[in-house]
């Protein structure tokens, strides 16, 4: 999961209000059940020692979600009397929360926010090609390509005489596939979408393909529809959820496979917060590793100012010259490293077993 949409929680120093508000029921009533949220999260965030003003702007955020009509839910994070960040939820928290600490909760929001892959889809023909974004929030345009539109269709006739125009129309193909590649290609870098689906005929979709940069062919999925086909939302939620899943297991097993020691003893992988940390510290984490219900997440770190700044001990920060430092969960302090070096962040399902032994761990870059 790409977490740069988390760099404005890291450009300010803490305490942090985290809330979690689930927007999933909606009755008549909802608009005085927002204001009793509203009022409960203020007054939960003023008992862990909260600033008034920080719990107002809490408060008066969620008061702004009398009416909305969101399906499942919001985040909030606010500091200094001000909400700094509040992403929509693809998923409902189980009930309402809120903490008051010296980072902010991002775990949760891992498993809560859209973890599917972005897709584009494109819909391909002989003429050209529309684009649609996709992501776990709903779909809006993304562009399209108009290629040639004369000749794009062969005749019947096989007669010498025809020779001349069947070259004109495998031009045009070629052309228009070469123009939608391309358009495509640079549609994936502006989105920076994991998932590309290509729809329409079988010899359109494959002229693509096989025009796209070779990085982004494992990212390719064609659709067998036929030309001027729309997707069903159970069709693209499908293919993003087995990308999501076969990428995930993918990374799983280079970070097994990544434990063991190279020719020069350096492993790829670590795992385990000691390790971990000294990692942080030297801008080794190239992707951070989370099982949510590992015992290591919430295990106590210290931390100063800086993301590279922590330790396992108080005393390690001091012997390296930082001289204020606080408390904070484990996951917390790795994530906002990872997100500092733009690192990033796979959660592994608890079903995938015991790793990363913990719950934390990584794969490793070296310098």
């Amino acid at each position: 999961m790409d977490l740069a949409f988390l760099h404005p929680l890291y450009e300010h120093s803490g305490p942090w209000a985290s809330v979690y508000v689930d927007t999933s029921r909606h009755t008549e009533s909802t608009p005085h059940e927002r204001h009793l949220t509203a009022t409960a999260m203020a007054r939960e965030l003023a008992e862990q020692g909260a600033d008034e003003a920080t719990c107002r702007a809490v408060e008066r955020a969620i008061e702004e979600l009398a009416h909305s009509s969101e399906p499942h839910g919001r985040a909030l994070f606010a500091r200094a009397g001000e909400v700094v960040l509040d992403p929509p939820l693809a998923r409902a928290p189980q009930g309402d929360t809120a903490e008051w600490a010296p980072l902010p909760r991002v775990t949760p929001l891992l498993e809560l926010a859209d973890q599917d892959p972005v897709c584009v889809v494109a819909y391909i023909d002989r003429r050209g090609a529309d684009f649609e974004l996709r992501t776990g929030l709903g779909r809006e345009d993304a562009g399209k390509v108009a290629g040639r539109q004369y000749p794009v269709h062969r005749t019947s006739t096989v007669d010498w005489s025809e020779r001349h125009f069947q070259l004109k129309v495998e031009n045009t193909w070629e052309h228009n596939a070469a123009e939608i590649a391309d358009a495509l290609t640079v549609c994936q870098e502006e989105t920076r979408a994991d998932l590309l689906i290509l729809v329409g005929d079988d010899r359109e979709r494959r002229a693509v393909h096989e025009r796209l940069p070779q990085r982004l062919h494992d990212r390719v999925v064609e659709a067998a529809h036929g030309t001027g086909s729309r997707l069903l939302d159970e069709d693209v939620e499908a293919a993003r959820a087995e990308h999501a899943r076969r990428q995930a297991e993918a990374e799983l097993e280079r970070f097994l496979a990544a434990r063991a020691p190279d020719a020069e003893g350096r492993a790829g992988a670590a795992e385990g917060v000691p390790a971990l940390v000294e990692a942080a510290r030297e801008h080794r984490i190239d992707e951070l590793l989370i099982r949510a219900d590992g015992p290591d997440t919430h295990r106590e770190v210290w931390i100063g100012e800086d993301p590279d700044q922590l330790a396992v001990r108080r005393t390690e920060l001091k012997t390296l010259g930082e001289q204020h430092s606080w408390a904070a969960r484990a996951d917390d302090a790795l994530i906002r490293s990872a997100v500092a070096t733009d690192a990033p962040v796979l959660v592994v399902p608890a079903a995938e077993g015991d790793a990363p032994v913990g719950g934390l761990g990584a794969l490793l870059r070296w310098k």
